[in-house]
This record gives C-alpha cells, sequence and structure tokens, in this order.
C-alpha cells in the first residue's frame, strides 16, 4: 500500500516468473523498499518492441469493514476480490500469463518489454525515476500497453493533474481584539472563492473540462486566538496542454499577497491519435474480442502513459486493463474473472501480433 509504499516482493514475485520463462529482468530502487522492474528478451536490452506497462502500489484500505479479506485474493460471484484486484494488479497478471502462455505455446519467450512501477499512485513517482534510467536510454517503442482499470476497453489519453500547496500568513493575536492581528484563515478563505469562480479555459472536445479541487485545509492555533496561518492543497485536473501549463498562472492570479504557492505534482495529459496504426491495431483486436467499439475514450484520472509516453520519443500508449474502473480504491474492490480472462488472451493476441507485424506501426 501507498503509503507508505513497499513494492520490493511483489516485484520480486513477478520477477521470478518472468526469469521462468526467459526474460532478463533488472530490478531497479527508487527508495527504500521502492522497486521498480524492467524484463526484456534474452540477450536484447529493452525496446525496439511492445511495451506494457502496470504499477504495483495500490491505495491504503480505507476504515470500512471488507465483506472479504482485503488481501484474500477470494473468488466469489464470478469476482476476485482484493486490494489491488482492479487497479490495477488483475492487468499485469494478465499479462504475464499471456506471456507465460506465449511461452508454453511456441517455446519462446515472447519479444515484448515488461515495466512493472512503483509508487505511481502518489504522482508516478517511480516511472519518473525509471525513465532516466541508463539502462532504457535511447529507447523506442511500438508503443505501450497500460494495464489500468477499463473492462478491456482500449483508451485512449486522460486528464493531466496539477497539485498545489498555498499558504496563507497572517498575524496572531487575542480572538476578544481580532483588529490587532490579520487572521490567515480569511485570507485563504477568500482566495478559495476567487479560485472556485475563476475562468479555467475552454472545454476540451475529447478531454473534456477542466477540474478544480481544494482537497485540504489546515489552520489555526487554537479558538481564541487570531490563526497567522493557513494552508490548504488544491487538485486540478487539465484537459488540454494549454490549459495545463497555463493553470499555475491562473491559480496564482487568484491569490493575495499573503499567500504564496509552490507545486507539489505535475503530470500533463495524453492523448494518443486514433489515426495512430499502434492505436488502430489494438482497436481492431479489442473488438475481435467482444468488446463493443465505443469510438474515442478517455478518463480524468491520470496514469504512468503521462510519463512513459514523452520519455520514449512520443511512443503512443493505450491503457487497457481487464479492472472495473468503478471499485479501484473503493472498499470491496474487485476484478471479474471472465474479464482477467479476456484480458489474457487480448494481450496474447497482441504479443504475437506485434512480433509477427514488427512493421505494423511504422
Amino acid at each position: 500500500m501507498n503509503p507508505p509504499g513497499d513494492e520490493e516482493v511483489c516485484a520480486e514475485l513477478c520477477a521470478g516468473i518472468l526469469r521462468t520463462i526467459g526474460f532478463d529482468v533488472t530490478l531497479r530502487s527508487f527508495g527504500e523498499r521502492r522497486v521498480n522492474l524492467i524484463a526484456a528478451p534474452p540477450g536484447k536490452g529493452p525496446g525496439n518492441n511492445l511495451g506494457f506497462s502496470g504499477h504495483l502500489d495500490t491505495v491504503p484500505l480505507g476504515s470500512s469493514p471488507w465483506t472479504y479479506p482485503p488481501f484474500s485474493g477470494e473468488i466469489a460471484n464470478g469476482r476476485v476480490y482484493g486490494r489491488g484486484s482492479s487497479d490495477m494488479k488483475g492487468g499485469i497478471a494478465a499479462f504475464i500469463a499471456a506471456c507465460v502462455r506465449h511461452h508454453a505455446a511456441t517455446g519462446h519467450c515472447p519479444d515484448v518489454t515488461v515495466i512493472l512501477t512503483g509508487g505511481e499512485e502518489t504522482g508516478c513517482e517511480g516511472a519518473s525515476a525509471l525513465v532516466s534510467d541508463p539502462l532504457l536510454k535511447s529507447c523506442r517503442f511500438h508503443g505501450f500497453l497500460i494495464g489500468e482499470s477499463t473492462r478491456n476497453y482500449p483508451v485512449l489519453g486522460h486528464k493531466g493533474v496539477v497539485w498545489f500547496e498555498c499558504t496563507a500568513e497572517g498575524r496572531t493575536a487575542h480572538a476578544a481584539m481580532p483588529e490587532f492581528g490579520s487572521n490567515a484563515i480569511y485570507h485563504a478563505t477568500e482566495t478559495i472563492t476567487r479560485i472556485r469562480s475563476a475562468d479555467l479555459g475552454k472545454d476540451d472536445p475529447i478531454l473534456g473540462k477542466t477540474t478544480v479541487n481544494i482537497g485540504t485545509f489546515q489552520g489555526g492555533l487554537n479558538i481564541n486566538s487570531v490563526p497567522d496561518k493557513a494552508i490548504f492543497t488544491i487538485d486540478t485536473r487539465t484537459a488540454s496542454l494549454k490549459t495545463h501549463n497555463a493553470i499555475g498562472h491562473m491559480i496564482g492570479a487568484c491569490l493575495c499577497e499573503a499567500l504564496t504557492m509552490r507545486t507539489l505534482l505535475n503530470i500533463p495529459p495524453v492523448l494518443a491519435p486514433s489515426t495512430n496504426s499502434f492505436v488502430q491495431a489494438i482497436m481492431k483486436l479489442a473488438t475481435q474480442h467482444g468488446i463493443a467499439d465505443r469510438g474515442i475514450v478517455t478518463v480524468p484520472y491520470f496514469t504512468d502513459a503521462a510519463v512513459l509516453s514523452p520519455a520514449f520519443s512520443d511512443a503512443p500508449a493505450v491503457i487497457i486493463g481487464p479492472g472495473e474502473p468503478d471499485v479501484a480504491h473503493q472498499t470491496d474492490e474487485y476484478c471479474a474473472v471472465d474479464s482477467l480472462m479476456t484480458a489474457t488472451a487480448l494481450y496474447g493476441d497482441a504479443i504475437t501480433f506485434f512480433m509477427t507485424n514488427p512493421d505494423a506501426t511504422a
């Protein structure tokens, strides 16, 4: 679970399975017990093939009781229950199973690169550490499959996210004589009111509306003092690169002189072109596995695609995995067994297709 984050044992488990079918596996640390995994075909460096990416960390459990133990992997009612079953270890399990099946059928390790990251839930920390790794220097990919929760529908992009922390400074005084102080909470709340009514730019026809949310608020020393400090955080979800690049200025224009702002996280929006040959191939494979074509679909949550795609020559990334997006992060999270089976078959066909049609993304 992240926080605090501890992907080491899970990464080693996956590494052991991948090594048994011939992959050269490298584990990279980006903190204490924080681990990324890179698996490439034997004798060949990563890249120049199909890339698969998934994250190993999950969000915490929350305080609500679970119907089934959250780490049991209990199977009931055609579902696998547990934290991370949909977001997104179901996708990782399905892709590794597809690799195992390919090896069993052909005797050969599939020509793919598997990238499993840590720290995605708290801002793509693992992926950000990974892209500067010397092992991946000068890598190119046909494209990436990001195994997030989409019910196996190919999703072509997602909004960007920028997190800000704003600090309001005031001057403390006795609450009986507030005129001698400067109330930091008033400064903060007046700014929040301006932020809520700010013009956040035009809606994007594909990614939709840019949104803003005040996530946390802290302030005050005690009830009978004028507060001299207040801190609040802002989550913005941006629907275009233009808005994303300007959002800091737009939020900053709402601040009064008593406030300062710093950026905590900055992940740009990502959108794979629907006309791209890699994207079209994945869309076609999905329909062949009974996934109804709903046209161009995007999601509001961020993924490692926003880090991996630009780092590798804007390789197209299709977000596609067996999980249920509606239950991600929730109590009694689950992934449907038949969705896992479909994903495994779909991933397997994608592996075969790009191995036998290496020029399909030219």
